[in-house]
């Protein structure tokens, strides 16, 4: 089955939003203080991110932003979704912090949307992006009419906190906590936000991009296991 004859009639988007540039990238991972095990040291790309896209978006993409859009304004939150990006076929509705939640019930509750299950959280981190350096990523999925969206919020490092959405979607409540423990976000409202990859007393969250690139040593039953970088020497 083809990719077009997948998905729902009339979901391909018309266009896309431009894209914006916060910076430039060097190596693979773009890691700083620890050795490049990859082999792409030198490899230099800029930092870009999609951006805006303008009416219309195509397809049902359009209904769903317009059903959002008036249940957001009925209830005063005409400021709640502050963009929307449609990307690689995908859309994406960025969502203030503080209505998050609300947000999250619309989609949910309204009849024309319909979006009653969560199937991912993902945590995203952009150093770069200054003001909004750590992503939370909610992949909704509307079994009603067969179609699936994206939630994203933006917050500071210096303030890695989201309302947690266990209460709205209760298959959040195991990605929340991998976002936590990889990434640092907190998931405020969480019945539980503890580590669930990591022991209890790890520092840090691997996932962020400044996080160390096999710079940490690991032990095994009383052997260690020297980090990548000093296992050999690289040219």
């Amino acid at each position: 089955m083809t990719e077009e004859q997948n998905q729902p009639t009339g979901s391909v988007p018309a266009q896309e939003g431009e894209v914006r540039a916060v910076g430039e990238r060097r190596g693979m991972f773009g890691t700083k203080g620890s050795g490049d095990t990859s082999g792409y040291g030198g490899l230099v790309q800029p930092i870009v991110y999609p951006g805006s896209a303008e009416r219309p978006f195509g397809g049902w993409f359009d209904e769903v932003a317009d059903a959002l859009e008036q249940r957001l304004g009925a209830d005063g939150l005409e400021t709640a979704v502050e963009r929307v990006v449609v990307h690689r076929g995908e859309i994406t509705f960025h969502v203030r912090r503080d209505d998050l939640a609300a947000v999250a019930r619309h989609l949910r509750d309204d009849e024309r949307l319909r979006f009653e299950f969560c199937s991912s959280v993902s945590g995203v981190n952009y150093p770069a992006d200054t003001g909004r350096e750590l992503h939370a990523v909610y992949h909704l999925l509307s079994m009603t009419h067969n179609r699936r969206i994206r939630l994203e919020v933006s917050v500071p490092d210096s303030d890695p906190h989201v309302p947690s959405l266990v209460a709205t979607y209760p298959t959040a409540d195991w990605h929340e906590r991998e976002a936590w423990d990889m990434f640092g976000i907190v998931f405020d409202g969480h019945p539980a936000l503890t580590r669930i990859l990591m022991p209890d007393d790890w520092p840090g969250h691997p996932q962020r991009k400044d996080y160390p690139l096999g710079g940490i040593p690991v032990e095994y039953k009383g052997g260690s296991v020297p980090p990548p970088d000093e296992r050999r020497s690289y040219n």
